[in-house]
């Protein structure tokens, strides 16, 4: 992924996180260092940064999505939170750091994921405080961020997933599960951009059908990238992955397929796509 590309929208949404963090005092003060604690994570900020991306490529200012896009990475990292729970993964470390349970204990780690959904939907609304976007564009992002967080979305996703770990699960299933946990949020993050720029139907589908083959591909990518960890769990647990359903070459050419098929969908755009173009091939040639 060209980080250095994009290195001016990261700093602005690393900036945007922190600075949007809840204030609190008294009994509560410890919380908002929780909530840091796991944003610091970093990661690729894949979500936020296609936000940004997509506003400026519908003619819109990336500085009128900051809090689109820090609600998005908001509602991500607290899925990664509950995500690394004893009841959930039950995974001890994130990112080469203690998980969230693990530094702050499972009860207060439940509350910081709950704190950042929460807190997403707060950012949403800032954004009409602000006069970044109208207000009926806020409420229309409220309405997609809920939509695809929740049970028809990312919630959802995770319901299959604990579902079939303790049987097999067909293509089939694992296409849906991967369409909801991974794909639905990176929908959000795509569709919020098209709303901060105030566009209209057609460059909004174009960007539902833009996340839905970008997170299929996203998340074929990091099967194929962990097939050779060998301490990767999902393969020393027997989940089915993309690789065991298919074998690694045809999975590959899943991934390179979706990814074609992402791009495709950004014509719409025209040239003004070219950095979520390039996004997405950096995505697919990432080595981890």
């Amino acid at each position: 992924m060209p980080n250095n590309a994009f290195a001016p929208l990261i700093e602005a949404i690393e900036e945007t996180l922190f600075a949007c963090l809840p204030v609190c005092g008294g009994e509560t003060e410890a919380i908002p260092a929780m909530l840091r604690y796991s944003l610091e994570g970093g990661g690729k900020r894949v979500r936020p940064l296609l936000t940004l991306l997509f506003c400026e490529a519908c003619g819109g200012r990336y500085q009128n999505a900051l809090h689109f896009a820090a609600a998005v990475e908001y509602v991500h990292t607290y899925s990664l939170i509950h995500d690394d729970l004893p009841c959930m993964d039950n995974d001890d470390l994130r990112r080469g750091k203690p998980s969230s349970h693990k530094q702050f204990g499972e009860a207060n780690a439940l509350l910081a994921g709950d704190a950042l959904l929460t807190h997403a939907f707060y950012l949403a609304g800032e954004a009409a405080v602000c006069g970044e976007v109208p207000a009926e564009g806020c409420a229309a992002a409220v309405r997609e961020l809920s939509r695809l967080a929740g049970a028809a979305g990312m919630v959802g996703g995770q319901y299959i997933d604990l579902a079939y770990e303790e049987k097999e699960a067909s293509a089939e299933v694992l296409f849906e599960m991967d369409r909801l946990k991974t794909g639905a949020l990176i929908e959000a993050a795509a569709v919020l951009g098209c709303i901060a720029a105030g566009v209209g139907a057609e460059k909004i589908a174009a960007a539902r059908s833009f996340a839905v083959h970008l997170g299929l591909a996203f998340q074929i990518k990091d099967d194929l990238l962990e097939y050779a960890d060998a301490a990767n769990s999902d393969i020393l647990n027997g989940k089915a992955t993309y690789v065991s359903c298919f074998g690694f070459e045809r999975a590959r050419a899943l991934a390179e397929s979706h990814t074609a098929e992402a791009i495709a969908a950004l014509d719409v755009f025209g040239e003004a796509a070219a950095p979520i173009r390039a996004l997405a091939e950096g995505l697919l040639h990432r080595t981890r």
